[in-house]
């Protein structure tokens, strides 16, 4: 993980890519589009039952003020049966709308981190190398987490505000089309024009908000995964006054938003008292004609006060839409990665055979970069063994990604029961081999679900076999909770020999016919690592093995072929040749 989020943050795009990223946002989330419409429909029905309550009640108590003056007779029953049933529906619908488009949302993003997933699974490791784990851990959480305005704070205020818009100005407009003319442009200007203004202002604090955020988890994360080191050196202050200056700019940033944000509000407001009185305006002199009833008049006012409650949401969501651009940018620029090694478009089923073929090879990271391997070339029947050994930088790690498909070779071929590879799918390659390495991952889980990563269906048996092969179980016997002992993150409640012993386990587990030993011994003290190294040849047992490591001593008699990479005459060139 080299790069930061600074490098990997997106340029601000132009509209026509804002508007693809939307399209393209939208089209996922199509799978829920019931949901979707479901919690639109329920918000909308909320909101006209809350406008007809102001409405129905402001003409009620005007009604019965005046019938109270002129002491005619009122019929109260009617209308304050359809209040309740206003006020019914307002509850029942608001605490459904709620309900259904959390559930809708909580649904959409878990889609989404599973697409996600899906596309970064087959880029790992050789694309992932350019970006911190901490950034990539935003990706998928944060900037998800942001596209949650998407659809709860934009498409639902959009279709609530649309919709309801017309419903209102159209009930307005069978009392008074000049009422409902006027409240229609401040309908409008609350609607559309403030949004746009806002959405214009917010976009870029937005973006920029987003990756500052990332920024500052990678430096927070990396501060403290290695804070003891920091603390050794001094260097702890120096870190705490990165984050605080990446604070301050984040706060900056937040700070337009929230200007912008009271701006808009503070606009809002006005348009509802400006359509309100000029309601009244129009409404009164038609009142003094009598072409229309006093209590009408008081209606049009509520109606018109309460009508802005289905746009008032849509301005403060534009503003968040820009965040959630900038987030989904980020998203699709990882999801469109071009993985490093792709499957052809019908591979090749595998054949029985397991006689593994290095003809030839080379390969480098890019073309402007020397060579890291040239020219290798090796047999390896199935049931033999072969040693590799070379100094660091000679390319030994890099071989076993090449084996393992994870990189794609520059030149020559690798063939598995005679087929080249790149021919296969690369699953079904990895199928075939397991991998004990010195950098082996351990899951901050138990024992046993680090153990099941390799075979999900083994049952105890298994798991107790496996351990025993790699001299594991008496440890664990010896465990308060055996197996369901927690290993820590990267297995830091074990020692270094326990981490190793629980990898080669799990490659014992998978039971694979070739088996890549990449310095199982690295970083072990020597107690340890002859202890490991017993197990390491019963391991050994029945299987093809490449063993991997920078030691020659101690594989004469253990080994068919023992192969030497060493640096040629020319600094960049890697060749091999057999040790007797």
């Amino acid at each position: 993980m080299k790069s930061s989020a600074r490098t990997a943050a997106p340029a601000p795009h132009d509209r026509a890519a804002m508007r693809a990223d939307l399209l393209r946002l939208i089209a996922l989330l199509r799978p829920y589009w019931w949901w979707m419409a479901a919690g639109a429909a329920l918000s909308l029905g909320t909101v006209l039952a809350n406008v007809a309550l102001m409405a129905v009640a402001g003409w009620f108590i005007a009604s019965m003020a005046l019938a109270g003056v002129t002491h005619l007779a009122f019929d109260y029953f009617t209308p304050a049966a359809l209040i309740r049933a206003c006020a019914i529906i307002r509850t029942g619908g608001r605490y459904l709308e709620r309900v259904v488009t959390h559930e809708a949302t909580l649904r959409l993003l878990a889609r989404l981190r599973v697409w996600l997933y899906g596309r970064i699974e087959p880029l790992a490791p050789a694309g992932l190398e350019r970006l911190r784990g901490a950034d990539l851990a935003t990706r998928i959480q944060s900037d998800i987490d942001s596209l949650s305005n998407l659809y709860l704070r934009a498409i639902v205020p959009l279709v609530t505000g649309g919709v309801g818009t017309l419903a209102i100005v159209a009930v307005l407009s069978a009392f008074s089309v000049p009422v409902a003319a006027v409240t229609l442009l401040f309908l409008l200007l609350a609607g559309i024009a403030l949004p746009a203004i806002g959405f214009a202002t917010t976009r870029e604090p937005a973006r920029a908000s987003v990756v500052l955020r990332a920024e500052l988890q990678e430096v927070i994360v990396d501060s403290l995964q290695g804070l003891g080191e920091l603390q050794v050196y001094g260097a702890a202050s120096a870190y705490a006054q990165k984050v605080d200056r990446l604070s301050a700019r984040l706060v900056g940033h937040q700070a337009k938003l929230s200007r912008a944000k009271g701006f808009s509000e503070g606009m809002l407001a006005v348009c509802v008292s400006a359509a309100t009185w000029c309601a009244l305006l129009l409404a009164i002199p038609r009142m003094l004609s009598s072409s229309l009833a006093p209590a009408d008049v008081a209606m049009l006012a509520f109606l018109v006060l309460a009508s802005f409650e289905a746009v008032m949401p849509i301005s403060p969501a534009l503003q968040l839409l820009g965040e959630s651009l900038a987030a989904a940018r980020r998203i699709f620029e990882l999801a469109d990665a071009t993985p490093a090694v792709q499957d052809r478009a019908e591979p090749v089923a595998l054949a029985t055979g397991n006689d593994l073929v290095v003809r030839d090879l080379s390969f480098r990271y890019g073309d402007e970069l020397p060579w890291v391997l040239r020219n290798l070339s090796f047999e390896l029947p199935a049931g033999h063994r072969v040693a590799i050994v070379g100094a660091s930088g000679a390319g030994k790690s890099t071989l076993v990604q090449l084996l393992l498909r994870f990189r794609d070779y520059s030149t020559g071929c690798i063939e598995l029961g005679g087929l080249d590879l790149r021919d296969c799918a690369a699953e079904a390659v990895r199928d075939r081999i397991a991998v004990v390495s010195q950098d082996t991952y351990l899951f901050n889980d138990t024992i046993r679900a680090n153990l099941l990563i390799a075979r999900p269906d083994a049952d105890q048996a298994s798991l107790e076999a496996a351990c025993r092969d790699a001299q594991l179980h008496e440890f664990i016997g010896t465990l308060p909770q055996g197996y369901d002992t927690q290993v820590g993150e990267a297995g830091t409640r074990l020692s270094g020999g326990q981490a190793r012993r629980l990898a080669i386990a799990r490659a014992l587990l998978r039971d694979a016919p070739i088996l890549v030993l990449d310095e199982p011994t690295e970083g072990l003290d020597t107690v340890t690592e002859q202890a490991l190294m017993s197990a390491v040849v019963k391991l050994m047992a029945g299987r093809s093995v490449v063993l991997i490591t920078h030691k020659l001593a101690g594989l004469t008699g253990q080994f068919d072929r023992i192969l030497v990479l060493d640096e040629g005459l020319e600094p960049a060139v890697c060749g091999a040749r057999e040790a007797g």
